[in-house]
């Protein structure tokens, strides 16, 4: 009995490890892609343009599957790009420039934020490329001393539409009551 006791161990042994490997799989915590600079020769993916000859901050997209990265001049084009039918539900992993950290007219990669995480204020006086951009924050105290200087209203990720990309955000002047009436429009 115990020679067919040792020789049924070896079976065991495997499927035990199996088990293991096969929960551990399971409980895999798949990590997000690392941000990827942009370089002065890379090329928006919606327009075709010089991504840094342009201030304001810029997008990027890293597909799911494919691991390939969109790069946009702006997060104006990166959300045309994101919120197209065939892109809006995927959960590709998104950064825009946190433009409390760095410097309108040339935006430092070092600063790039979790797109979905970040404020958006839209319909500033700032421009980017092609005009009309959404300055990205990683806190609304940023976004809401960005809008003190130049207007605009602040949106979070979720609440950006193409409506909002196809026309011109009206200039917002943030105080006053219009700071209560924005604030408790946000989403959280």
């Amino acid at each position: 009995m115990k020679f067919a006791q040792l020789k049924s161990l070896p079976l065991l042994l495997m499927f035990a490890l199996l088990l293991v490997g096969c929960s551990g799989e399971a409980e895999k915590v798949v990590e997000k892609p690392a941000p990827v600079h942009i370089e002065s020769g890379d090329e928006c993916h919606v327009c075709g343009m010089a991504i840094t000859r342009f201030p304001g901050p810029k997008g990027e997209v890293i597909t799911e599957k494919e691991q390939t990265v969109h790069k946009f001049c702006s997060t104006r084009d990166m959300f045309a790009w994101v919120l197209q039918p065939e892109n809006v539900m995927r959960k590709h992993t998104l950064y825009v420039h946190d433009m409390s950290q760095t410097e309108w007219a040339s935006p430092d990669d070092t600063a790039l934020i979790d797109a979905r995480e970040a404020v958006y204020v839209i319909g500033s006086e700032r421009k980017g490329a092609m005009g009309q951009t959404m300055a990205s924050f990683s806190t609304e105290a940023a976004a809401h001393d960005f809008m003190k200087e130049y207007g605009g209203e602040m949106l979070r990720y979720d609440a950006i539409t193409l409506e909002h990309l196809n026309t011109e955000m009206p200039m917002g002047d943030m105080h006053g009551d219009m700071h209560s009436d924005m604030h408790g429009e946000m989403k959280h």
